[in-house]
């Protein structure tokens, strides 16, 4: 495994010799723009393996995406080598269905220090909901960014993680509400997470039980997004959406399309830069 092989994967050649703020945030960049959060794997027919031989050769020479096991895990080798200080943290994904958090750990996220300050770096919530930047981890603070407003807020211990919804504009429907459910108000909540640190090892069970329960969403729908440059992109099953952040104040512009299998492919290959070495099940 070699670090340049990982920078080029992510179109990174500008300098990293300081592990300073401002180089990770670039790095975090190219990482989501280049590296899709994507299950498509488990719809492959092929076993997601949790160990770092794997996941690179996977997504830095096979040039596939990956979820947040598999991403989070890799940047954190890539941060690691790179000379930052960083640990992996565990948190427990909001479901909005039950309005609770997951009893168990069923996310992996990155906390990195630099000069005292501490940053909640996250590269693989995927989606809309996918930071752009590192966040400080500080209690209360809205922390606006492209895709919208993020915050933490913290209680005896346990950090929440939330961001703000914003409007959106799908010409076919005009305009619509904030959420599916408007009395839930306009914020989504994410995961919550300690800062007890964890080991890769802890999450194998999760990695396990993630490819074989047939409840959970992952089992349940093929997944791809990837950030872009103005906003993203996600193929779930056969619907392609393409989101362009704040094309009008506070409104996100939404267009949808439904495509056919071949399509599908076409799509992952054209937008994700994605060729599957097996047969996709949708």
């Amino acid at each position: 495994m070699n670090i340049q092989e990982y920078l080029a994967r992510i179109s990174y050649n500008e300098s990293h010799q300081d592990a300073d703020l401002q180089t990770l945030t670039v790095i975090f960049q190219h990482h989501i723009q280049a590296i899709p959060f994507e299950n498509l794997s488990m719809h492959c027919g092929e076993t997601i393996e949790l160990d770092l031989q794997s996941i690179y050769n996977k997504i830095v020479r096979k040039k596939r995406g990956g979820w947040c096991l598999e991403s989070n895990y890799l940047l954190f080798w890539a941060l690691q080598e790179l000379g930052y200080d960083i640990c992996i943290l565990g948190g427990n994904s909001y479901e909005p269905a039950t309005k609770t958090y997951t009893s168990e750990i069923s996310h992996i996220l990155l906390k990195v220090v630099i000069k005292g300050n501490s940053y909640i770096v996250d590269a693989a919530f995927g989606g809309a909901y996918q930071a752009w930047q590192p966040l400080m981890l500080i209690s209360g603070k809205d922390q606006a960014q492209i895709p919208g407003v993020f915050r933490f807020m913290e209680d005896n211990g346990t950090w929440y993680f939330e961001k703000v919804k914003r409007k959106h504009y799908i010409p076919e429907q005009q305009s619509v509400p904030f959420t599916d459910n408007p009395e839930l108000g306009n914020i989504r909540k994410m995961y919550m997470f300690t800062l007890k640190p964890r080991h890769i090892n802890d999450f194998q069970e999760l990695n396990t039980y993630l490819q074989v329960s047939p409840d959970n969403i992952l089992r349940k729908k093929s997944i791809c997004s990837l950030q872009t440059t103005e906003g993203l992109y996600a193929l779930v099953g056969w619907t392609f959406t393409e989101v362009k952040y704040n094309y009008m104040e506070d409104v996100d512009l939404v267009q949808i399309t439904t495509l056919t299998d071949e399509e599908v492919e076409k799509t992952l290959k054209d937008k994700f830069n994605i060729v599957l070495e097996n047969k996709l099940v949708p």
